[in-house]
């Protein structure tokens, strides 16, 4: 089953740009509804904090209150979509920035969880351990062809998530198995390198 999208605004960008909320907004997504107070303890904040960001992405529409669980005293939160998607290409000035400080925070969490992969590796069972790779391509290609190749890859993915069992149907031979996709021109080779401050 195809995931829903969210595409938020600017605003809502810039406010989801923050790894706390990011993590909190991932364990709603991959694992259900929760309180500020579990989150708290799953990532190892106060619940002071985690009841402010949660309120932070409840006023953007990440999040909503689960309505069946809990009471005035206890709410419960699930989120309110299964990804996020932002446009890069935007005409909107405000819209790139919001895009860029977006991905950046995503950058954090990704590297956090490959960290956390590779660690996990060797407690593995052989068969999980064959589905884990890090590993990078450099291809030669215009950005029309790497435009195509992207949207082939992600056509894969369609593919795969149409055939993937709903909540509840897992069996004890699946797991989430994660795929951290990144592309981008070597850094240097096409405006120029940044940190030693030259431009093509």
């Amino acid at each position: 089953m195809s995931p829903n999208y969210v595409h938020p605004d600017p605003t809502a960008l810039r406010a989801l740009a923050h790894p706390v909320r990011l993590r909190m907004l991932g364990l709603l997504r991959s694992e259900g509804p929760s309180t500020s107070t579990l989150l708290a303890q799953r990532l190892g904040l106060n619940s002071g904090a985690t009841s402010y960001h949660l309120r932070n992405l409840a006023q953007h529409g990440f999040v909503v209150e689960d309505a069946e669980r809990g009471d005035a005293r206890d709410r419960w939160w699930r989120a309110a979509h299964q990804s996020t998607s932002a446009d890069p290409d935007s005409p909107d000035p405000a819209h790139r920035d919001a895009v860029d400080a977006f991905s950046q925070a995503v950058a954090v969490i990704h590297g956090e969880q490959l960290q956390r992969a590779i660690e996990e590796r060797p407690l593995l069972p052989e068969r999980w351990r064959r589905t884990t790779t890090v590993s990078d391509w450099a291809l030669r290609l215009s950005p029309e062809d790497g435009a195509e190749l992207l949207q082939r890859i992600f056509a894969l993915f369609d593919e795969y998530l149409e055939r993937e069992p709903t909540a509840g149907d897992s069996t004890e031979d699946t797991a989430d198995l994660m795929f951290l996709l990144s592309a981008f021109p070597r850094p240097g080779t096409v405006v120029g390198d940044v940190e030693a401050g030259w431009h093509r």
